[in-house]
């Protein structure tokens, strides 16, 4: 077993004649992949670094010789422990101060540019797949996403092939019958965006009222730090009352978040709160306001996500 110092060097790719290991290679050829399944899971960047750290001490260990696709094998290593996590942070969660929210992150433009890659780590659909068990989740991810098989999964999730169809076909009916509906492309949240931003910071109750839906609904996650609404904020007429507030006291920025158009509030300079939408049917039905300073660290710099 490596002595932690050892252990803390090759995670960062480094061994002592400045080339990384085999082990190190594939563990960091795979790291962005290896992070993306494990957000998918926890809708946590702090956690699926996390779940990283763990994957890497397992793998480090494993003999390459006996590996037969080194892919499949981290990403198994990873749904394991993506797993253990999240169902200790289901328990964690119900005890959460007001409505809990994926923590956002800053995504690079080539997100974006994968429709499908984009839409699994939508603010929507994280809500989504909230409502999966872990196990519906893991395998609706792996497959649908990663386009992992059906055995590979089975071994990640300790199943047999045969429950994990099941299991996908379950979950693929229950994602299907919450998600948006129809495709949304980033151009068409891009475009909504900039007329919901510009009719806050002019006033336009009327364009507002237009771009929501009669029965949006704002979720504001403060984590009992920041203050926000405990409960779902429901109609039109609640929610521009409370977006009415914003544009007297805070500054506001598109960016692009989790693969779409989003909203970045700053006061005094300083990120307040991000807000995603969700989009069905030309208007807004969704507005996903994190508030929690201990969501917001992964906004200062882009993260990069790979399928």
């Amino acid at each position: 077993m490596a002595d932690a110092s050892q252990t803390a060097s090759e995670f960062r790719g480094e061994s002592r004649d400045d080339r990384p290991d085999p082990a190190t290679a594939a563990f960091l050829g795979h790291r962005n992949l290896l992070f993306t399944v494990a957000y998918e899971l926890l809708g946590s960047a702090a956690d699926a670094e996390d779940v990283l750290q763990e994957t890497w001490l397992r793998w480090a260990n494993v003999d390459l010789t006996t590996v037969r696709a080194q892919r499949a094998y981290l990403v198994r290593i990873t749904t394991r422990q993506a797993l253990i996590r999240l169902r200790t942070l289901g328990r964690r969660r119900e005890s959460y101060i007001g409505p809990w929210l994926p923590e956002p992150l800053l995504t690079t433009p080539d997100v974006a540019e994968d429709i499908e890659l984009a839409d699994s780590v939508s603010m929507a659909m994280l809500l989504v797949l909230e409502t999966l068990t872990p196990t519906e989740r893991a395998v609706f991810v792996l497959r649908e996403v990663f386009d992992i098989a059906y055995d590979d999964i089975a071994e990640a999730v300790d199943k047999t092939p045969a429950a994990v169809r099941q299991i996908a076909h379950r979950a693929r009916t229950h994602v299907a019958a919450r998600r948006p509906r129809g495709p949304i492309s980033p151009a068409q949240t891009r475009n909504a965006l900039a007329a919901f931003q510009r009719a806050i910071e002019t006033g336009d109750l009327q364009t507002l009222f237009d771009i929501l839906a009669p029965d949006v609904v704002l979720l504001g996650d403060g984590g009992g730090v920041k203050q926000a609404a405990l409960s779902p904020v429901m109609g039109a007429e609640s929610v521009v009352d409370v977006l009415g507030r914003i544009a007297a006291v805070a500054s506001l920025q598109r960016a692009q978040v989790n693969g779409y158009p989003a909203l970045i509030v700053r006061m005094d300079g300083e990120i307040d709160t991000v807000i995603a939408v969700r989009i069905d049917d030309g208007v807004i039905t969704g507005l996903y306001a994190v508030r929690n300073p201990q969501k917001l660290s992964h906004m200062w710099h882009e993260t990069t996500l790979r399928r």
